[in-house]
């Protein structure tokens, strides 16, 4: 356009200025060619534009303001810059204001009749492009206002807007040239500033809860029967009312964005968080959401919907206030509603909101504080400030965010999305911090935490399954030949091979079975030989072997004992022969690419020469994906007989080893069961209550690793086809965990090796978990209750659950089937009920609360219940279930 090349020749004069004085000394530094009226001949030759340039000229005083404050940093004190950070929020917040000024300003003219309107938009333009007094840095303070402009005209069809739509097309293009030709001197002034807090920080601590109201009945216990628990307070650290990102763990940081959502900008810095797998938290301004009346209702905006995407993404929403007003200086009425209204519009949007609030500027006082603790919001600061509020150059915020990062070495991370230059620099403040090692913590529900490792890091690969493949030879016999018939271990064999299918996820077709005439001595050395031996696994496999049969030891001339275990073709004359030694194991074993192997044994020998357990501090364990493992847990020793009489058709070692495979092994709490771990339950469980001694080691050839299960977060939601345990596997379990509870937990196991020795075996201590991960893990403790009818330690595990994550719908249904096995009816309806507010669309709830509906005799209810469940699942499992209940009702 011919206005462009204009505004081009006076960026030499630029540089100069900036460099100077900031926003120039205009009798020195101003051009010399005046060509161009200005905005006070513009005004006068056309007084329909005036109050428009009256706005630009505010809009742009206020742009000049920020940058004097900003220019000269490097020689203002601590003071000075602390008044700076201060007055520019201020001055920000007045360009906010006075840019939706010229958007009204803009939507009165264009609703117009006058045909004068789009010359007068045109004056405008004029002033923007070739005033005098601009210099192109001035211009920049215009590039939002330029964008409004543009996309409300492009609604209109007529030739004079086509040719304006153009015409700014053109302007915005030029200040994306401004920006990249003076980006260098631009970055000078910028970058040195460092982001200093203007409110001096206050600890204070908040109220405990009140413990107990009677000396019979607990408080907690008696809000939970009426469908309410407490979430655990959110966290304390950097302060008790304030989180500002100094406790995070080391090269640990959270992206934050405020003062959306924008209609373009916010989904694009989605796109970005989505390409580089990272969190981000979103603090948005209630009036571009929608509008609450004196009488409450709520009316939302089209923007709401951004929101709403950003809350099913998993992204959390939190709040920034209604208008964006400085929060310090308002009080009372006004306050509530600058908190709660913008409050309410996020639910309204979507109960998942995060309870989180960010005052505008930082700006707070005691009674917003207090406002937040009462509305059960945590105030969220930021300790690295990207400047991006005040800066116009990406590559200058670029620089700002990484040296703050590089001296904070961890934080929340202020940007807005609001403005193209955050979309700019994100990208390349991730590259860096990316490739410097850093984490991103994201919002759990109480406070910012790393869910996991970001895809393709290398960090803390060691504490996790990370197999690339997953083997199992599975081997049962009941009917030998010439050995004595056994009865379970068949069925052992493959209640194993399901629950490695199943729970764990190998693939059943690298799941070898061999249960009676199969399991002869060739066909279970040809399973190792020509499935797993040598190149036939790769080194990131891991391989479980599982035999459930006759075991025997025979002592050697030497006077060493060596083990076999029994196929089903074996001669009890000729073992030593037709038998399968445990050295020839062992070579399997060694044979293998596998990274880690495990034998596990439900047959009774001795002989194997093992060495010691396994690792013993979670400083080992962490090495565990460069060791190798090949680890070996036996049902007894020589002189032992395997207790062929557990529950539900199982050796008493099996039934206790799939109790620890269903989680009960997982002794530390960290959602992995290791090889240590498993002996660590089951060789002191099988000894408590049979007179079997486990014995357990590591292979030689064994470099010290850890075979590795992880265990699956459990989605089972209860109902009446909930399956629960027998009265004998009851009777067995309450034994076992009686004498799991008489032990000390964080003392050394001590269990047999096959030598006749003893071995201590120490548990790694757990690395910390996040709220989610510690609520999930609560929520199947309560499931494995639930299923030994203990129903009052299950309740007590899901109110855990729900006061870690409140949202945990799962959690709420068990809590509230809990009450309903206990015959507790109107309880059980309360925390359904609050089950469907937290997922509506759940439809087994629905089923649930009709049941207990049903029961407590509310009989519409009840058939409301029952009718939603069949139309969302109208050929589910219960549905033949829920017609018989509606048609006694």
């Amino acid at each position: 356009m011919p206005r462009a090349p204009s505004f081009r020749l006076f960026l030499p004069s630029l540089l100069l200025t900036l460099l100077v004085a900031g926003c120039g000394d205009k009798d020195a530094q101003a051009p010399a060619a005046v060509t161009q009226p200005s905005a006070q001949a513009a005004a006068a030759a056309d007084p329909a534009a005036a109050p428009l340039l009256g706005a630009l000229q505010k809009q742009l005083d206020g742009y000049r303001r920020i940058i004097v404050l900003l220019a000269d940093e490097e020689q203002q004190s601590a003071a000075d810059r602390t008044t700076s950070t201060r007055i520019g929020q201020q001055l920000f917040h007045d360009g906010l204001e006075q840019r939706g000024a010229i958007a009204t300003q803009f939507d009165t003219l264009l609703r117009g009749t006058s045909p004068q309107r789009f010359a007068t938009l045109g004056t405008v333009l004029d002033y923007i492009e070739s005033a005098p007094e601009l210099f192109d840095a001035d211009r920049l303070a215009f590039r939002e206002v330029l964008r409004d402009l543009h996309e409300r005209i492009g609604a209109d069809s007529s030739l004079p807007a086509v040719k304006l739509h153009q015409r700014i097309g053109e302007d915005l293009e030029a200040l994306d040239e401004i920006e990249r030709n003076y980006n260098q001197e631009l970055t000078r002034i910028f970058s040195r500033f460092e982001r200093t807090r203007a409110i001096e920080l206050k600890r204070e601590k908040w109220d405990d809860y009140i413990a107990h109201l009677h000396k019979d009945y607990s408080r907690e216990a008696i809000l939970r029967d009426y469908g309410v628990i407490e979430p655990y307070p959110m966290s304390m650290k950097d302060s008790d009312r304030e989180i500002f990102g100094r406790d995070l763990p080391p090269k640990t940081v959270v992206l934050t964005f405020d003062d959306g959502p924008h209609k373009a900008y916010t989904d694009e810095v989605v796109a970005i968080l989505k390409r580089y797998d990272v969190p981000g938290v979103f603090f948005e301004v209630g009036r571009n959401l929608g509008k609450v009346d004196p009488d409450g209702k709520v009316s939302l905006g089209p923007m709401a919907k951004i929101s709403r995407n950003l809350m099913e993404e998993g992204y959390a929403v939190g709040n920034h206030s209604l208008t964006h007003a400085q929060l310090s200086r308002t009080t009372g009425d006004a306050l509530r509603q600058q908190v709660l209204d913008t409050d309410t519009l996020l639910k309204d949007v979507d109960s998942k909101r995060a309870p989180l609030f960010r005052f505008p500027y930082g700006a707070r006082n005691a009674e917003g504080l207090q406002l937040l603790n009462e509305a059960g919001l945590k105030s969220i600061m930021w300790n690295i400030d990207s400047m991006d509020w005040a800066d116009p150059v990406p590559e200058s915020i670029v620089q700002r965010v990484l040296d703050q990062v590089n001296k904070e070495q961890r934080g929340i991370i202020l940007f807005h999305d609001i403005h193209d230059r955050a979309v700019k620099a994100l990208p390349q403040i991730l590259d860096r911090l990316i490739a410097d090692g850093y984490q991103f913590a994201g919002w759990n529900g109480r406070d910012f935490s790393v869910a996991r490792p970001r895809k393709g890091s290398d960090r803390d690969a060691t504490v996790t399954t990370g197999y690339e493949k997953s083997w199992a030879i599975v081997v049962g016999i009941d009917n030998y030949a010439k050995w004595p018939k056994l009865e379970y271990a068949s069925h052992d064999a493959q209640a194993v091979a399901d629950t490695l299918t199943g729970q764990f996820g190998f693939p059943s077709s690298q799941v070898i079975v061999l249960k009676n005439e199969q399991a002869t001595r060739n066909n279970i050395l040809a399973a190792f030989h020509d499935r797993l031996s040598d190149d036939r696994t790769g080194r990131n496999d891991r391989v479980f072997v599982f035999f459930a049969g006759h075991g025997a030891t025979r002592q050697l001339a030497s006077g060493r004992d060596l083990g076999y275990i029994i196929p089903v073709d074996s001669d009890p004359k000729e073992f030593a022969t037709d038998a399968i030694a445990m050295t020839d194991i062992q070579n399997i074993a060694e044979s293998m690419q596998a990274k880690h192997v495990m034998f596990v044994m439900d047959a009774c020998y001795s002989g194997l020469g093992l060495t010691r357990g396994g690792p013993s501090s979670s400083s080992f364990l962490r090495e565990n994906a460069r060791r190798s493992a090949r680890q070996m847990l036996t049902a007894g020793g020589a002189d032992q007989q395997v207790a062929d009489a557990g529950p539900n058709g199982h050796s008493v070692f099996t039934w206790v080893l799939l109790q620890a495979l269903a989680g009960k092994g997982d002794l530390n709490g960290d959602g992995l069961i290791t090889g240590t771990e498993l002996a660590a339950y089951v060789a002191p469980a099988v000894s408590a209550v049979s007179q079997q001694t486990p014995a357990f080691g590591s292979l030689p050839g064994s470099q010290g690793g850890e075979f590795v299960f992880q265990v699956p977060d459990s989605q089972e939601y209860l109902n009446a086809d909930t399956r629960q345990l027998t009265a004998d596997a009851i009777a067995l379990n309450n034994k076992v965990d009686a004498a799991q509870d008489a032990k000390n937990s964080e003392a050394p196991v001590t269990v047999a090796d096959l030598q006749g020795g003893k071995a201590k075996l120490v548990v790694p201590t757990a690395g910390p978990a996040s709220d989610r991960q510690r609520s999930q893990q609560a929520n199947d403790r309560g499931l494995q209750l639930y299923r030994e009818k203990r129903y009052d330690e299950a309740a007590v595990q899901f109110a855990e659950a729900l006061k870690l994550r409140p949202d945990f719908a799962q959690a709420a249904n068990n809590l509230g089937f809990v009450y309903y096995r206990q015959q507790r009816y109107a309880e059980a309806a309360r925390w359904l009920e609050n089950t469907l507010k937290i997922d509506p669309s759940r439809a087994v709830a629905h089923l649930n609360l009709g049941d207990a509906y049903f029961h407590v005799g509310d009989k519409a209810k009840a058939k409301q219940a029952y009718t939603t469940y069949l139309a969302l699942q109208p050929q589910g499992s219960g549905a033949a279930q829920a017609r018989a209940q509606l048609e006694k009702l």
